[in-house]
């Protein structure tokens, strides 16, 4: 069986990540998201919040579950046992953090963990969750960059719903 993992924040998930889950789901078996409790940043959502608004957007996916880790991606996909790590690149900027993070997780693998890069679909290259919180927080309209539900669960955050104005 071929098992990835997609480790990331999603605070919150866009429509750039769901991309690339779905297209994940057609390349491998089993995909993990896998949600990164980071202590240091300061998120929107909680780490349960963001593991039930990935599992409501992907519940169309069924080889594609959801869960949380605290700790090294290597570790994770090794307990996990994934062999492949997917990350996504909107520009060529992204590349030069994300090759030095794949080159370093398959150092601390032992050559065990390779990663795939997948480019986001143009249509969602501007999308980052750190820009749709800003957005949201000057009451914008964030409804191209994220799903229905997770734009509800954005809008209860921040209690700034331009539609209820």
């Amino acid at each position: 069986m071929k098992a990835a993992i997609y480790p990331g924040s999603f605070d919150p998930v866009t429509l750039g990540h769901l991309d690339i889950i779905e297209r994940a789901s057609r390349m491998f078996d089993e995909v993990t998201i896998c949600v990164l409790d980071n202590k240091a940043k300061t998120p929107l959502f909680s780490v349960d919040e963001r593991v039930r608004m990935l599992q409501k957007v992907c519940e169309h996916l069924p080889n594609v579950k959801v869960d949380s880790y605290y700790g090294l991606t290597v570790e994770y996909a090794k307990q996990i046992g994934a062999h492949v790590s997917i990350r996504g690149l909107r520009a060529v900027t992204d590349f030069e953090f994300e090759l030095q993070l794949a080159q370093t997780n398959r150092m601390l693998s032992n050559d065990d963990l390779d990663t795939v890069f997948l480019t986001t679909s143009a249509k969602y290259s501007y999308l980052s969750s750190s820009g749709v919180r800003e957005i949201a927080a000057f009451g914008g309209d964030i409804s191209k960059c994220v799903t229905p539900y997770v734009e509800e669960q954005i809008w209860k955050k921040v209690r700034k719903n331009p539609k209820q104005d």
